[in-house]
């Protein structure tokens, strides 16, 4: 697990609600890591949500419900409307499903400018390379040891420094706070040994996720003064699954956990005590929420980063050989063409392959 921002400085004096969304990218592919991310976010006091509320009211967006106790509503898209798009933007950040942000060979400027801003307004200051973006979180292999690309790739640093101030400014107006953002790479080998232990991708997709989870909470600080605060978590369905309780239970042992819902669109839980109330729900079309849009975003752009340092060592290897973004059949084609030179350079199959 990689922390990539949250800043420890910030004094969380009279926070009235946790916002926090997950969201992966790279589930389908059969190269490249998975990679999944959260962003956590708290909301200033309640005079400012129960404002927010009234404007999500007339919102078109979807909302977070911060159904709890007073069933408030806060959509992060109308707080930081000066600042913040739910759609590509030239002028605005776009914090959106990373789908809308990013097409193969257009390049990742959209995606950059939010995850980049996100970075810099937790850490202060955002990653100039590739190593300190992902730290000691990637394997042993041969396509990551040299690589060490600049950043940003397609962005401006300066536009970057000038969306990261006026972020900055929105979000004290808003009284908006982002607390965390990072990522849980999973690479091959790992995948394979997850995907055996659990007995599905799809069951390793959801034990990754919600330890990413487990790892924000125990994060957050522990005495959230002056008073208990509520704490909302969306993320994206994992697939068709409907009934999370026992994986919640497995993840959070001491605490009796409450079904409110079970369904195709949304399953929702809760526990702990009413004035700090937790709720989970995992739903469809998470993105529509910003936590989880920008959690969307960050996991793609850490997986199109791997896939650009993995690309480019194939391709210097096989001179003509044709990119791949690693999806099943497209990576058919690229594991046949790498096969003969992965055997004489004796790298095994379990760092390349992801068996499902």
């Amino acid at each position: 697990m990689q922390r990539i921002a949250g800043n420890p400085l910030l004094r969380y004096t009279h926070p009235m609600a946790w916002l926090i969304g997950i969201d992966e990218a790279g589930y389908g592919p059969n190269l490249g890591p998975l990679v999944v991310a959260a962003s956590a976010w708290w909301v200033e006091d309640e005079s400012r949500v129960a404002s927010c509320e009234s404007r999500a009211n007339k919102s078109p967006r979807s909302s977070i419900a911060l159904a709890g106790r007073r069933g408030l509503a806060c959509d992060l898209y109308t707080h930081l409307a000066d600042i913040v798009s739910p759609t590509p933007s030239t002028t605005q950040i776009a914090i959106a499903d990373s789908k809308q942000l990013y097409k193969p060979g257009a390049g990742l400027r959209q995606l950059e400018r939010g995850v980049l801003v996100g970075l810099r307004n937790g850490l202060g200051d955002e990653p100039a390379r590739w190593k300190t973006l992902i730290g000691t979180h990637a394997p042993k292999v041969p396509w990551y040891a040299d690589y060490n690309c600049k950043l940003p790739l397609d962005a401006g640093r300066e536009e970057i420094t000038d969306l990261s101030s006026r972020f900055t400014t929105a979000c004290v107006f808003a009284g908006v706070h982002l607390h965390d953002l990072r990522t849980r790479m999973v690479f091959p080998r790992e995948f394979n040994e997850l995907t055996t232990h659990f007995g599905t991708k799809g069951a390793a997709l959801s034990h990754v996720s919600i330890g990413l989870v487990r790892d924000v909470l125990e994060s957050l600080p522990s005495s959230h003064p002056p008073a208990p605060s509520p704490l909302f978590i969306t993320c994206d369905k994992h697939g068709g699954r409907n009934r999370y309780l026992a994986l919640l239970q497995h993840y959070f042992p001491d605490q009796w956990i409450d079904t409110l819902a079970e369904s195709g669109p949304v399953s929702h839980y809760a526990w702990g005590a009413s004035d700090s109330r937790t709720e989970i729900k995992f739903r469809t079309n998470g993105e529509a929420e910003l936590p989880v849009a920008l959690a969307s975003m960050t996991a793609k752009y850490h997986r199109e980063l791997a896939m650009r340092a993995f690309n480019d060592y194939w391709c210097r290897q096989i001179p003509g050989l044709k990119p791949t973004a690693g999806y099943p059949m497209d990576a058919k084609r690229f594991k046949a063409a790498i096969a003969g030179r992965q055997r004489e350079l004796a790298i095994e199959e379990a760092d390349i392959w992801r068996e499902k």
